[in-house]
């Protein structure tokens, strides 16, 4: 179990450190350019991994939460310009015309499952369903 360990944890300690260094920006990286850290980290997995983490990301920068600024991505629910274009949407598709067809569609459907039930009931109590 022990020697499992002793690979598995520096494999999964480069693997971690070399996707955090490929997705950092480049104006949170520090010393030296992104490419190289990168190959640090393929070459000296275990020294690489723990420098990347330890020196190579300025993490003050990239602790940024939340905000606008520096161009952060903002999920669908909580950015406000997106939800607003959503009702904006909903409001060009819903006419009139739209709203009719939406309720014969309705009446439509409720009619064929009425006639299937019945049919079901026909051929539970034996009788004929083509009568």
């Amino acid at each position: 179990m022990l020697r499992v360990l002793l690979i598995l944890v520096p494999l999964a300690l480069s693997i971690y450190a070399f996707i955090d260094c490929v997705t950092t920006q480049e104006k949170d990286v520090r010393f030296m350019p992104k490419p190289v850290w990168a190959i640090l980290i393929l070459l000296f997995p275990l020294v690489g991994s723990i420098s990347w983490l330890i020196i190579g990301r300025n993490r003050a920068t990239s602790r940024r939460i939340g905000g606008a600024s520096g161009g952060q991505w903002v999920a669908p629910d909580d950015n406000p310009e997106f939800l607003k274009s959503l009702k904006d949407e909903k409001k060009d598709e819903k006419t009139e015309d739209a709203v009719e067809d939406d309720d014969a569609h309705l009446r439509d459907w409720e009619a064929d499952l009425r006639r299937r039930e019945e049919e079901l009931k026909r051929r539970e109590s034996g009788e004929d369903p083509k009568e």
